[in-house]
């Protein structure tokens, strides 16, 4: 199987909002699969479809340090929070930065699973700091955009800089 290519900010495709996943069925369920072969490759923790150019509402993320807990999320959404935890935060989709960011500490989220099972998960710490990041590209946001402009894009000219000299 190839793997995925992952997007690199500032590619706009990056911006792009994802649409509800309306037949959880064996190609989404592949996708999911294909995902979570290129977060492992990456290595990373978190992928969202936007990430490989595919505007659906998918996420997986696997925090463990086996790496064999990987939880697939379609359709997620956030229905609770609690708390505030600061982490420095990387992204797949601008590899060689961590910044620090803020997010909720515990959330409970509601999602799909690639079954087609509906189900409510609570999640806190690293795994909730994880799906809060990889929701956010679903709506097109970074956590680059949490930090400040001039930060931004002195991580842009750095990343088209590497970019360009591939």
């Amino acid at each position: 199987m190839t793997l995925l290519e992952i997007l690199e900010f500032p590619d706009p495709r990056l911006r792009t909002t994802a649409k509800p996943v309306k037949n959880v069925d064996g190609k989404i369920a592949d996708l999911a699969d294909q995902m979570q072969e290129a977060m492992y490759a990456a290595p990373g923790i978190g992928l969202a479809a936007t990430q490989v150019n595919v505007h659906l509402e998918l996420i997986v993320v696997d925090v463990s340090e086996d790496k064999d807990s990987p939880f697939v999320l379609i359709n997620p959404s956030i229905i609770s929070t609690e708390g505030e935890l600061e982490t420095a935060e990387g992204c797949l989709s601008v590899p060689g930065f961590f910044e620090p960011v803020n997010r909720a500490e515990f959330i409970t989220v509601d999602a799909i699973n690639k079954a087609g099972d509906t189900f409510t998960m609570e999640a806190s710490g690293l795994l909730a700091v994880c799906i809060q990041h990889e929701m956010d590209h679903l709506k097109g946001k970074l956590f680059v955009d949490y930090l400040s402009s001039t930060k931004r894009q002195m991580i842009r000219k750095k990343l088209l800089k590497q970019q360009k000299q591939r």
